[in-house]
């Protein structure tokens, strides 16, 4: 490796750095470490956070213990169970991973204010030196280091020009790594690693890409313009300037949330047609929840299910006017389930989601003009051409009961209150826990 490109453990001498410096932190095996930390007795030992090998679980995280197995985040626990059968299992703790996850993030904004969080876990710093960072990037990444290990776990860091390459060298040396790529060395460090290694790069365009012979990011930024229109589209330029590493975007605190969902994957299938509008009302529920919480409301609402051969289907619908009630939200739901499911067929997940919080979009109906033709709680059997109308300047239901259940949860807890619906699923959840607080962006851009 070029004398420019290095794992630093510490530092007596530095040279001079000049121009943007992007620090990519991402915390080691995350859940797991927290979960050797609160447990002393599992330090050492395979630890998998994830849910039921018996309940079609999958796994969160694992410790590095673990991964010596072939064990992997978002694996089957099934699977994972079979490769590493001593481990010690546990569903998580989300509350403690958020607080410990919020710890880190101030220790990064004592160093900098301009910090974009990507995940629970990772999060991009500027610490070009200038008008917010006067000490060098090193020296600040060694401390945000020192900084995390004093919370008990560990942290990997990638130092770069950019938030490609400073994600690539994340993961670089890894756990309680830095690896640092000085300006300039960008290209001496990209350009023999695969192309996979890149944001961006998933399975279907590496496989496209090397039916053209481009197998390394060298290669990928060399290729044809119309080779990379072909199969990134619009994004083909930005691809490129990645693979060049070339400053690709700026880091800047983003704390828009794009979207508010929730999703549950269940044990067994569910097949009837009323536990499946059910599951839709209780997921709804926790959605709506988490909107009031967050002082949101949007206007378009979105149904996902996943079907016993594990394919999946999305379907949406975007309202007159932003929601936040999963009593409004829910029926919409409920009556596009029919563009998604027959009656019969098993549904493994079913998921909720509610977006575009900012402004109102232009209005359009995605499924023609039989657009819900029925609504349950409303009793509503209007001709199909009526049906949008109806849907959204039916009356507001009553916000005395939401607003009651949410006083009751956030004084004594989210299992204070529950509804028979929420019990008759008690015991079929898979018991993976989420590995995001909500839903960011695209961490590159």
């Amino acid at each position: 490796m070029n004398a420019d490109v290095h794992q630093y453990e510490s530092f007596d001498k530095l040279a001079p750095w000049n121009g943007a410096a992007i620090i990519l932190l991402d915390l080691d095996a995350f859940f797991a470490a927290v979960e050797q930390l609160d447990h002393p007795e599992w330090r050492g030992k395979p630890v998998i956070v994830g849910g039921s090998p018996d309940k079609r679980g999958v796994v969160s995280t694992c410790s590095y213990e673990a991964r010596k197995f072939g064990v992997r985040s978002a694996m089957p626990s099934a699977r994972a169970a079979k490769l590493c059968p001593n481990a010690i299992w546990t569903p998580g703790n989300f509350p403690r991973y958020i607080d410990l996850s919020d710890r880190v993030m101030q220790i990064m904004k004592d160093v900098s204010p301009r910090i974009q969080q990507v995940s629970i876990d990772e999060a991009f710093l500027d610490v070009s030196p200038g008008r917010f960072v006067k000490d060098h990037p090193i020296s600040l990444a060694n401390q945000i280091r020192a900084e995390v290990a004093k919370l008990g776990i560990t942290c990997s860091i990638g130092l770069g020009t950019s938030k490609s390459v400073a994600k690539i060298a994340s993961d670089i040396e890894k756990p309680n790594g830095l690896t640092v790529v000085y300006p300039g060395m960008e290209q001496n460090f990209l350009f023999n690693l695969p192309i996979r290694t890149m944001s961006g790069v998933g399975k279907q365009s590496e496989k496209r890409l090397n039916e053209f012979g481009i197998f390394t990011l060298g290669e990928l930024a060399a290729a044809d313009e119309e080779v990379l229109k072909g199969i990134f589209g619009k994004n083909s330029t930005m691809m490129r300037n990645r693979c060049l590493g070339l400053n690709d975007s700026e880091v800047l605190p983003d704390d828009e949330v794009k979207s508010v969902s929730n999703e549950m994957t269940f044990s067994t299938d569910l097949r009837e047609r009323e536990e499946i509008q059910q599951s839709i009302e209780m997921i709804s529920a926790k959605v709506g929840r988490r909107l009031r919480h967050k002082k949101l409301a949007g206007y378009t609402v979105s149904l996902k299910v996943r079907y016993e051969d594990l394919s999946y289907a999305n379907i949406q619908h975007t309202l007159d006017r932003p929601v936040d009630d999963e009593h409004e939200f829910a029926p919409v739901l409920i009556a596009l389930l029919e563009q998604v499911w027959q009656p019969g067929t098993g549904l493994r997940l079913v998921g909720v989601a509610v977006s575009s919080f900012e402004q109102r979009p232009q209005q359009m109906s995605l499924f023609g003009d039989d657009l819900l033709a029925k609504i349950d709680d409303a009793s509503v059997k209007s001709p199909a051409e009526n049906t949008k109308s109806k849907m959204s300047t039916r009356k507001k239901p009553k916000r005395s009961l939401v607003e009651a259940t949410d006083k009751v949860k956030n004084r004594f807890g989210e299992t204070a209150v529950s509804y028979g619906r929420e019990l008759r699923f008690k015991d079929r959840d898979t018991g993976t826990i989420a590995q995001k607080k909500d839903d960011y962006k695209d961490p590159l851009n």
